[in-house]
């Protein structure tokens, strides 16, 4: 069914291809998705509470009502706001969006309903993209797609309508950011590299932080994370912050669609220079920042207080993001980050100083250097640093995992880590950490290795883990150089021997045909 449900949106999405491109078509189809959703689950709610207030063994039961007293009592917004449902004004209902599909004005229709679902629901003010009257589409494509939506039935479970979604939105977005290409990656961070981040962290409890959260994909595998290992939604505190607006917009639909409660700032703003959250100090902080930004200094940020291991080179925001999100972990809370490989090596423009003094600290707790090809919209290779304040295990001590060969590709130009795969990693830091009931650590050559802050300092602060985590093991590793020269001599030889054999075969054979040598 899931399956089904995505193919027909991406359908809808396809049939607006040749009149606009993907950064522009996605907001009206996410919208379009949004209304129906909510819509759905408003109505879904509607059917349990009638049939609940006819039901006299049910707390909801309203005993000798009239026809007309239930249609009042079912415009009590607390029965939907108490099971996390939006309330929707019947104007902005799906079914009055349907009636005026084929009408020339359904653009503004739909703007208007947009600007009514806000009016009921403070969380998502100034939230829902109002563009559909403006959009350049022939007369009636719009209508099409109302229509085409209108085939998609979320269900009348709200919680399992609230997972389809969720799971079609995430496709949704990362279709997107395919077809977008370079544009894309604004918006979305490939599932298996957040599951990664998520998988180390173990964010299972309170104030987690995105200073560049995106569409929210970090805030949504965190909630997936709690909910799997027994935690309940809720249990984390979520704060986000993005720069473009209209990506804000994303990542509050995509949590709100989600039931989660969040905390977005004030308004989008650049996470340096309008910092929304300049006091909080955060348990967890998730992020994958735009790589090598060359254009983000200001003058107000020379001396900050955020830079604590020494001013970040203008030409590169790299040392910002990693210098801000350790200003904004609490006591024992930890970071992980997503950066281009650069970063772990770098010596240009004060960055290597930085970074000696960040492992001098004692700040950087873990280093994965991932494969190539994870990415819709760049082949810069990537790593994830794991930055904590105030280590609490393993001081004195970075653990390093090459995971460079562990992807495996599902299309021509795309690869992923496997849940099996993102498993060993968080199964591996958990074990060095010394974590209740995670096994033993122990170095494995080719893939982790604990290195000491000392043997770091002597190859200059280089975090790259090939440096440290050494060759894979081989099969006869004890068989020294020369024993294994022999025995590859002698197979040589037997191979060339048996070559010649079988040359004077073929040339007997075509001799005896009439050809000559």
């Amino acid at each position: 069914m899931l399956d089904d449900i995505k193919k027909t949106l991406w359908a809808t999405a396809d049939k607006l291809r040749a009149n606009m491109d993907a950064a522009e078509y996605k907001h009206l189809v996410l919208g379009l998705i949004f209304v129906k959703f909510i819509s759905d689950t408003f109505a879904a709610r509607r059917v349990e509470l009638t049939r609940r207030f006819a039901a006299p063994a049910d707390d909801y039961f309203l005993a000798g009502a009239t026809p007309a007293q239930v249609k009042a009592e079912l415009e009590d917004r607390d029965y939907y706001r108490e099971v996390n449902v939006f309330w929707v004004p019947e104007a902005a209902r799906w079914e009055a969006l349907r009636a005026a599909a084929k009408q020339t004005d359904i653009g503004k229709r739909i703007d208007d309903a947009l600007s009514l679902i806000e009016a009921e629901n403070p969380k998502l003010k100034g939230i829902l993209d109002k563009r559909f009257a403006r959009a350049q589409l022939p007369d009636g494509k719009l209508g099409e797609l109302v229509d085409l939506v209108s085939t998609i039935g979320f269900g009348e479970d709200a919680s399992t309508a609230r997972d389809v979604l969720g799971q079609v939105y995430e496709y949704f977005l990362g279709m997107f950011a395919s077809a977008e290409g370079k544009r894309g990656g604004q918006f979305y961070t490939p599932r298996s590299i957040v599951k990664t981040l998520v998988a180390v962290l173990a964010p299972h409890h309170g104030k987690v932080y995105d200073p560049c959260c995106g569409s929210g994909g970090m805030f949504v595998q965190s909630e997936q994370f709690i909910e799997s290992h027994g935690g309940k939604l809720g249990d984390v505190a979520i704060f986000g912050q993005e720069a473009n607006p209209t990506t804000w917009r994303l990542a509050a639909m995509n949590l709100a669609i989600r039931g989660i409660d969040f905390n977005l700032g004030k308004e989008p703003a650049d996470t340096f220079t309008r910092d929304q959250f300049p006091d909080l100090r955060a348990d967890f902080i998730l992020a994958n920042p735009p790589f090598n930004v060359s254009d983000w200094w200001n003058a107000s940020l020379t001396g900050d207080a955020r830079w604590a291991y020494g001013d970040p080179p203008a030409g590169n925001a790299n040392y910002g993001w990693l210098q801000h999100m350790q200003h904004h972990l609490k006591d024992g809370g930890r970071a992980g980050i997503v950066l281009a490989n650069g970063s772990m090596s770098s010596s240009q423009n004060n960055e290597g100083v930085i970074r000696a003094a960040m492992v001098d600290a004692d700040v950087v707790e873990v280093m994965i250097a991932l494969p190539g090809q994870l990415f819709f919209n760049t082949q810069i290779p990537a790593c994830l640093w794991f930055l904590t304040k105030g280590k609490q295990a393993r001081i004195g001590e970075v653990l390093f995992i090459d995971a460079r060969k562990l992807a495996t590709m599902i299309s021509r130009v795309q690869c992923e880590l496997t849940d099996e795969v993102i498993e060993r990693i968080g199964g591996t830091v958990a074990a060095w950490r010394g974590d209740k009931g995670a096994g033993e650590y122990a170095d494995v050559a080719g893939y982790c290795r604990s290195v000491k802050l000392t043997e770091i300092a002597e190859h200059g602060h280089v975090l790259t883990p090939g440096r440290y985590v050494g060759a894979e093991a081989v099969e006869d590793d004890d068989e020294d150089f020369a024993t294994k020269m022999l025995a590859l001599t002698e197979k040589l030889g037997e191979q060339m021997a048996k070559g010649a054999e079988l040359d004077a075969v073929i040339r007997e054979k075509l001799g005896g045909l009439g050809y000559a040598f």
